[in-house]
């Protein structure tokens, strides 16, 4: 075999085979079952004997030309394809749990994976401690003999705050726990958790990936044996990625490196403008030299991703004012879209966690994301500076 291509012809040019009618373009194959051969090769195909397609909540030529782009691109081995973000967020833990089990994870999380593991997982006995992120000893001190899974995101929602994932394998597979990593706000073209000594790479589809707001999906990824397990749980769940969403995200991947290089340029020059402003507290994005961890952030990512996120001074009253006097950023709970998007955390993403549990994570009660779009940047600017002027 030859060497490698680079990521975006591989993410354009990897394609499922075509069929008789030699199609450019993979077509959709919308459904639910597949004709057998002869009895003998269904009873192989169900033995696993064999591969090939058999019923689509198992598998289908569209999901398994995502899966294959979506190891490719994370130099993974295997991987699922889920029916949403979330859903890859609760097979990649019950695949691996059971009763009696503990689970180490960042306290800054995502509100619903925050309610699965302290709400979800306690109905099956399996016990938690959460970690400030950053704290790499606190890591090492919440570990147990019965911790199975180390979970962190990184960079985090939506603090942006990062952990050292070699360092956090390292104390993972010393207790023989698995690492598993959320990589969604990073995506595959930043950030490659696997080749860091991740276990298991996650992402919700639905955000950057797909990046036009359009559909749900989401993916779990790894080595062979271990996403074994994951299938053996999405098999008999049934958390299946349909095939036209499946066949819109594999398209979306074809222009994913182009589009996080926008994102990123314009998330920066945004940052810069913000903390250049009087009304703005602070403003936290990875790649600006203010970031705590600003150098691990370079040795972990390709670029700062398309998040930015900010406190106003004044507070809740501040950010509230700020949201309500913008005029084309989209006031939505989604990010990694085309079109610029403000979000008030607080009491949209994560307004189920306490107050002291929100401040623990660096949620202050005015604290704005932004999840930086593609339209030009002097306009995206042009638009938060409006919206701050109402604040004088």
């Amino acid at each position: 075999m030859g060497k490698k291509r680079h990521f975006e012809t591989e993410a354009i040019r990897m394609q499922a085979a075509r069929s008789p009618h030699r199609e450019h373009s993979v077509p959709i194959f919308a459904t639910s079952s597949f004709v057998f051969e002869d009895p003998e090769q269904a009873r192989a195909l169900f033995a696993g004997e064999v591969e090939g397609q058999i019923y689509s909540r198992y598998g289908n030529p569209n999901t398994d030309e995502l899966v294959e782009k979506l190891c490719s691109m994370e130099n993974c081995e295997d991987g699922v394809a889920t029916a949403s973000g979330m859903a890859a967020m609760y097979a990649s833990l019950m695949a691996f749990l059971k009763s009696g089990d503990h689970v180490v994870a960042s306290r800054s999380l995502f509100g619903s994976t925050h309610q699965i593991i302290t709400q979800l997982l306690p109905r099956w006995n399996i016990e938690h401690t959460y970690v400030d992120i950053g704290d790499q000893d606190g890591w090492s001190r919440a570990m147990r003999d019965n911790t199975r899974i180390v979970f962190a995101e990184t960079p985090s929602n939506p603090a942006l705050d990062l952990v050292d994932i070699a360092s956090l394998a390292d104390v993972a597979h010393s207790y023989d726990a698995l690492l598993s990593v959320d990589n969604c706000f990073a995506t595959p073209y930043l950030q490659n958790p696997a080749e860091l000594g991740a276990d298991i790479v996650t992402h919700s589809a639905t955000k950057f990936i797909d990046g036009q707001g359009r559909v749900l999906g989401g993916a779990i990824l790894g080595s062979a044996k271990r996403i074994d397990s994951v299938r053996f749980f999405c098999r008999h769940t049934g958390p299946s990625m349909s095939p036209f969403n499946a066949w819109l995200l594999s398209k979306s991947l074809e222009t994913l490196g182009v589009r996080m290089e926008r994102h990123c340029e314009n998330a920066m020059r945004l940052a810069e403008f913000l903390e250049s402003d009087r009304r703005v507290s602070w403003v936290k994005y990875p790649f600006l030299p203010s970031h705590p961890q600003n150098e691990l952030a370079r040795k972990q990512m390709r670029l700062g991703g398309g998040i930015v996120s900010f406190e106003l001074k004044g507070g809740l009253e501040a950010g509230r004012r700020f949201l309500g006097a913008i005029e084309m950023l989209s006031l939505s709970a989604n990010l990694g879209d085309t079109r610029t998007i403000a979000t008030h955390p607080a009491s949209t993403t994560h307004s189920k966690l306490s107050d002291e549990d929100r401040l623990q994570v660096g949620i202050t009660p005015g604290l704005v994301r932004i999840s930086v779009g593609l339209e030009h940047i002097d306009d995206i600017i042009a638009d938060v500076e409006t919206a701050l002027s109402k604040l004088d």
